[in-house]
């Protein structure tokens, strides 16, 4: 337990201290927001994966797909890598970064303000935003203080309170690149620490075959006559199973806080390496999460008083009987829920409180001097962490509904607008406005109507805005002409680049 406890005291001294540091390159808005859009491949693709994958992947998903599909939850990783981070770089990174450059939008707002010319897409973007993303940031807080509590059995509010303080000083401080930099790190300590606790719950039953084997022997309550469906390829539930892959990996295309990263990447050869490096990331992390999430049902399943299993605590318990309360490995754990959560909490705080001040505070007052924009942010900040936590401690659904709610109304809100603004011209604001209310809209009812999973819900808001886009757009006026030209002229400007890049098409 000393042990561990030093461990973890040297982390939260590693990641203020580099949030302390950063602080002198964080003093324009630029810098503070983007980091001056001149970040490396390394930092940008750690920064995209550890924003992706938090405590809500590694304890709420990894435990509740794991325990509901068997081994089959890996296909969610497969997909997270394939999709949500190859698919993602491949389709966004260079076009993103450059028409928001050319666009000098810094926030997903600001972009469909300019793109379409429309400040009233700029409110209504900036507001869903705000609202969705607190959810999002409570899940964190949920899946952190679960494993925290089952390590060292401390009060789930001590827990939560002691991520935000922490989070809240290096973020606050360092701005996007003390993020950047502690995002580093902390993908460093995610990548060894999912392999450990991998092979270390493989360990337990002797190794992958006899896991498998293991496992093989429990029956599915959702498919009883299949025998070994837990170790089956695609599970017991495969459509539900399809449901999770596209919500969790689809979504990353229209999720602010994401596409975020691309506006500061440093340049083209930055894209090429961090696709690269993000795809491989993602699929050790989040492709091992599930994996080990998939034998879960081989270990005591918690269950409250009626027997109802609680997902949230199937991935703390399984540790805690793997690793043992003593084990120095359970330190390398919690640092490594550590590392994924803040990450991603400062991601969600950076974005939800540049959005606030760029696309709502100022449309209302427009603020003369920059270090006034850049102090409201701070603040906003740290007002985020705040109120998060605040809904993290209330009596709230578990991990997975909140993350499901969050993404599913953002990414159906914004995938279909995003994608489309930076491809086809034709697409129109009231096109936007419609994908926006029904990505909201189909979330939201089924919040309180629950005619669906909030994973079928959110995937399905999803697949609807890529498809009403462009069909309401072919049905409605076109753009003005001078915007939507404006807009594409960054594509088409000269640029010199080396042979060994691109063929000139002049050699005989």
């Amino acid at each position: 337990m000393l042990t561990n406890a030093i461990l973890i005291l040297l982390f939260f001294l590693v990641t203020a201290g580099i949030g302390i540091y950063s602080k002198k390159q964080a003093q324009s808005r630029d810098d503070f927001v983007l980091g001056g859009r001149r970040v490396g491949a390394w930092f940008s693709a750690f920064a995209y994966g550890t924003t992706y994958f938090s405590a809500t992947i590694f304890v709420g998903y990894a435990g509740q797909f794991g325990h509901t599909f068997g081994i089959s939850a890996f296909w969610i990783g497969i997909g997270n890598a394939l999709i949500g981070s190859l698919l993602a770089w491949v389709l966004l990174g260079r076009r993103t970064r450059v028409m928001t450059g050319h666009l000098q939008a810094s926030t997903m707002p600001e972009f469909f303000a300019r793109r379409y010319d429309s400040k009233t897409l700029k409110i209504l973007s900036s507001v869903i935003i705000v609202i969705f993303l607190i959810p999002y940031s409570a899940s964190v807080y949920k899946g952190l203080s679960e494993l925290f509590a089952a390590a060292f059995g401390l009060p789930f509010v001590w827990c939560a309170v002691g991520m935000a303080v922490l989070t809240g000083i290096f973020v606050v401080a360092g701005g996007y690149m003390g993020t950047a930099v502690n995002n580093f790190i902390q993908a460093i300590i995610m990548l060894v620490g999912i392999v450990l606790i991998v092979c270390s719950v493989l360990s337990v039953n002797g190794g992958f075959m006899n896991s498998v084997a293991a496992l093989s022997q429990v029956t599915s309550e959702a498919a009883p006559d299949f025998a070994g469906s837990f170790a089956s390829m695609f599970g017991p539930d495969p459509l539900n199973l399809l449901s999770v892959v596209l919500l969790t990996s689809l979504g990353t295309l229209g999720l602010p806080q994401m596409v975020h990263k691309f506006y500061a990447i440093k340049d083209e050869a930055a894209i090429k390496k961090g696709t690269l490096i993000s795809t491989a990331f993602a699929l050790i992390v989040a492709g091992g999460s599930y994996f080990m999430g998939g034998f879960g049902r081989l270990f005591n399943t918690p269950v409250d008083e009626s027997g109802k299993v609680l997902f949230d605590q199937i991935v703390p318990s399984m540790l805690t009987e793997v690793l043992g309360d003593g084990s120095i490995l359970i330190g390398i754990v919690l640092i490594v829920v550590l590392s994924a959560s803040m990450s991603t909490l400062a991601s969600l705080a950076l974005t939800a409180s540049s959005t606030a001040v760029t696309d709502l505070f100022k449309s209302v007052r427009p603020m003369k001097k920059e270090k006034t924009e850049v102090l409201l942010i701070r603040v906003l900040c740290a007002l985020f962490i705040a109120v998060s936590l605040f809904l993290a401690l209330a009596p709230s659904s578990m991990i997975t509904n909140l993350m499901g709610i969050s993404w599913g109304a953002l990414a159906g809100s914004f995938l279909g607008p995003f994608l489309f603004g930076l491809f086809w011209k034709r697409t129109t604001k009231a096109a936007v406005f419609v994908s926006m209310a029904c990505g909201v809209g189909l979330v939201t009812a089924n919040l309180f109507l629950n005619f669906t999973t909030s994973s079928v819900a959110g995937a399905g808001a999803m697949l609807l805005s890529l498809v009403l886009v462009p069909l309401v757009s072919l049905m409605t006026k076109a753009p003005k002409k001078e915007v939507v030209e404006f807009a594409f002229s960054c594509y088409d400007r000269d640029v010199v680049v080396k042979t060994s890049s691109r063929l000139s098409g002049k050699e005989n």
